[in-house]
């Protein structure tokens, strides 16, 4: 018969798996990074600045204030420990698994829909790669040939070599060397990006593969469905069923019951279950805890949308709306952007969620305290918007 689990049981287990046990460091190393990197598996890219880059969000909300350089260290600097590719979306992974990626990069080679049609020109696609080869890592910009740029495809505005460089990129040819301050993506050859020895690995079979970031994912989870497994790493159900399959044929996943969930769960065998988790946390509308929307409700019964692309009119909470985590619920949510000219982070909107609890407001006001400083603003100003608003004290 299956283990019962209640669901604070499974999610104090999802949030230790997400590396909200870990201690914090008065000033995180590389190595707070690299273990913060190992619990997290991936790290989503996002365009969207209006309070911090996407990627950087979770490692703060994990580890605390940190220097954001640990990142592009970690990214572009020897013994590069991450690379971005197509993880989750765009996103920095472990650069170990650069192998595990090959069967995305085969399918992507295979892609015969009409967008990539147009972008085939085996012409501009040679005269990029030769440029690159001979330049080194060099952004959109440097190499764009002068094409005529279109408007056709989702209201991009890119050039012909922007298109054909993300393809190249997508199907493995090119690789992210970096990007610069203006978040521009530095492209370069594979060999000069993803470290040797990992190139020189012997090649894995799709299964391998599958098996690899199914593992990683169940790890990141602590206890999921196939459905959480399925969309961490953004696969198909048909590759990751056979992956959890010998997962629970070696025990390294275990069939349980999660209160509240219709779907079979698995439990990782290694998997921390803690009595009480002592977390305080903004998490990004990018971070891995409330990635799957349906997860997040069935574990924190807190129902969540990102309002971006809503009409200003329609938005409920707002336009960059963070959750606040407390120990192990949620239990408000902020709309936050930084007003870098000013110096000042806004407030835009404070929501408590049902059943808050009494220390809600103060232990928000020391984060949003926290959070302005690490982001090097010298104020917090919040609006009168939202339920928890009037007693926010910063």
């Amino acid at each position: 018969m299956a283990q019962q689990l209640s669901r604070p049981q499974a999610r104090r287990i999802a949030l230790a798996a997400q590396g909200f046990l870990d201690p914090g460091h008065a000033s995180p190393t590389m190595r707070t990074f690299q273990r913060t990197l190992e619990r997290t598996g991936v790290l989503q890219v996002d365009s969207v600045n209006v309070l911090q880059r996407a990627h950087f969000m979770p490692l703060y909300s994990r580890m605390g204030p940190y220097d954001v350089d640990l990142l592009r260290r970690a990214a572009e600097e020897r013994p590069r420990r991450v690379v971005e590719y197509w993880a989750h979306v765009q996103a920095f992974m472990p650069v170990e698994l650069w192998p595990a990626m090959a069967f995305r990069r085969e399918a992507f080679r295979a892609r015969r829909d009409l967008w990539w049609q147009e972008v085939g020109n085996h012409d501009l696609e040679s005269r990029l790669m030769g440029e690159v080869a001979a330049r080194g890592a060099s952004t959109a910009r440097q190499l764009d040939e002068g094409l005529p740029r279109s408007k056709d495809h989702w209201g991009w505005n890119w050039s012909a070599s922007r298109a054909m460089l993300d393809f190249l990129y997508r199907r493995g040819e090119l690789a992210i060397a970096g990007r610069t301050s203006q978040f521009e993506v530095r492209y370069d050859l594979p060999e000069r990006v993803v470290p040797a020895e990992v190139l020189a690995r012997p090649p894995l079979t799709p299964a391998e593969q599958h098996l690899e970031l199914v593992r990683r994912a169940a790890c990141a989870h602590g206890v999921a469905t196939v459905r959480c497994l399925t969309d961490y790493f953004r696969m198909h159900v048909e590759e990751v069923r056979p992956a959890v399959a010998t997962m629970v044929a070696s025990g390294e996943l275990l069939p349980v019951v999660v209160e509240g969930w219709s779907r079979p769960a698995y439990l990782h065998r290694d998997a921390r279950r803690p009595r009480a988790v002592h977390a305080r946390a903004f998490l990004s509308p990018f971070d891995p805890v409330v990635w799957e929307r349906e997860r997040t409700e069935r574990l924190f019964d807190f129902r969540y949308r990102i309002e971006i692309y809503v009409p200003v009119d329609q938005r409920v909470h707002g336009y960059y709306v963070l959750p606040f985590l407390l120990r192990d619920e949620i239990v408000a949510r902020v709309d936050l952007k930084a007003d870098r000219r000013a110096g000042v982070l806004l407030v835009q909107g404070a929501y408590a969620e049902p059943g808050a609890p009494g220390d809600t407001a103060e232990e928000l006001s020391a984060e949003l305290v926290v959070l302005a400083g690490w982001l090097g603003l010298d104020d917090v100003v919040v609006a009168p918007r939202g339920d928890l608003a009037p007693y926010l004290r910063v």
